[in-house]
């Protein structure tokens, strides 16, 4: 089983979602970031640290360093739930591809998502994205 396998599944059992989970070094350096509803403290982010440590163990998963944070206040989006939960944030797009007019980065309001296509509402329009397409989204702070 695939290291963001084994986290996925122990972070649901806990409450958690796997926002991203990175390797690094060779696979040395593991980058666990995490999220739930009402965010995520440092006293998450230790005890998720202390409880996969015992698991990658158990499954013979070999580090030197595990970091474990939540994904900040620009956290990414990535699957289709993501631009469900986060309907009515403000949110930065990067197709993969351009639009017919050659736009490939999108900026505006979050609409929500359905059947695959997020909705964001983009200078007074709402424009669907395929999510499958998206290379890279993420909330916009507001500062």
């Amino acid at each position: 089983m695939a290291m963001a396998d084994v986290v996925e599944a122990t972070l649901a059992g806990m409450g958690f979602e796997l926002v991203e989970a990175r390797a690094s070094g060779g696979g040395r350096h593991l980058s666990i970031f995490i999220d739930r509803p009402g965010g995520v403290t440092v006293d998450h982010c230790a005890e998720v640290s202390r409880h996969l440590a015992r698991v990658f163990e158990v499954e013979g998963i070999d580090y030197d360093r595990l970091e474990v944070s939540s994904p900040g206040l620009d956290r990414p989006l990535r699957k289709a739930a993501d631009f469900a939960r986060f309907a009515g944030s403000k949110v930065d797009v990067r197709m993969r591809t351009p639009d017919a007019s050659g736009r490939r980065r999108f900026t505006g309001l979050l609409r929500g998502s359905d059947g695959g296509v997020a909705t964001v509402q983009v200078e007074g329009r709402d424009v669907a994205l395929n999510v499958d397409d998206i290379e890279r989204a993420r909330l916009v702070p507001n500062v």
